[in-house]
């Protein structure tokens, strides 16, 4: 009789345990309703996750931001471009004038350029120079090559000297010489155009063998090559 009881509490106390987890599986949820197991929470987090991170994905910060960086980089190509140097000069844009040195006997020549238009120019190289009819020849330079392009501003000026003749030289007289410019492959910009000495030079007395500077935007240098070629 006692087993009899035994076995009939054991099957009561499993009984129990099986009511007690249908009763927790079908519990009430928090909203007072009647929540679906394990599936029902999850739908709840990925909803509550998606509200989260809903407003972070179309702030206008950053998309208004990005394109910033872009307009900055290709502003730079232009600044880059007004680098360039300025076109040839040629005979249009320029004055010729000429002079000697203070206590020199004759026997150089300074030759002063000056931009007359609006906009800058280069003088390349050295000018081509000549005298007489012998235009085919211009003089050779004095293996004197600037640091840098002679670039000349409106009104501003570049200097090129001329060796014209050694002491004892048999020489020849003129009252004008040609000149004619260089692009920046050395090619002569032109034929020589015909120009007249200055009133303070009236004429000069070649040699055999003269000789012209590069372009120089400082006079001082100009002079300090000339007086010391031989």
């Amino acid at each position: 009789m006692r087993a009899a009881a035994r076995k009939s509490w054991k099957t009561y106390a499993l009984g129990a345990a099986a009511v007690a987890a249908l009763l927790s599986s079908t519990a009430c949820g928090p909203d007072g309703g009647t929540d679906d197991g394990a599936v029902s929470p999850a739908p709840s987090r990925t909803a509550s996750a998606t509200g989260t991170t809903a407003p972070v994905t179309p702030s206008p910060a950053p998309t208004t931001g990005a394109p910033q960086p872009t307009a900055t980089h290709s502003a730079k190509p232009s600044g880059s471009g007004s680098k360039e140097k300025a076109p040839a000069c040629g005979d249009q844009d320029l004055s010729i004038g000429t002079s000697y040195w203070a206590h020199d006997s004759g026997q150089h020549l300074l030759i002063t350029a000056t931009n007359v238009t609006d906009k800058p120019c280069t003088l390349y190289h050295y000018p081509f120079i000549t005298f007489g009819q012998d235009v085919d020849s211009p003089l050779q330079p004095m293996e004197s090559p600037a640091k840098a392009v002679a670039t000349i501003g409106p009104k501003q000026k570049a200097y090129a000297g001329v060796k014209l003749f050694l002491g004892g030289e048999k020489t020849k007289t003129y009252e004008s010489f040609g000149i004619a410019y260089q692009d920046p492959n050395s090619n002569d910009d032109g034929s020589p155009i015909d120009v007249a000495l200055s009133d303070e030079v009236q004429f000069v007395t070649v040699g055999r063998n003269p000789s012209v500077t590069f372009w120089n935007l400082d006079r001082s240098e100009v002079e300090r090559f000339v007086f010391k070629a031989r």
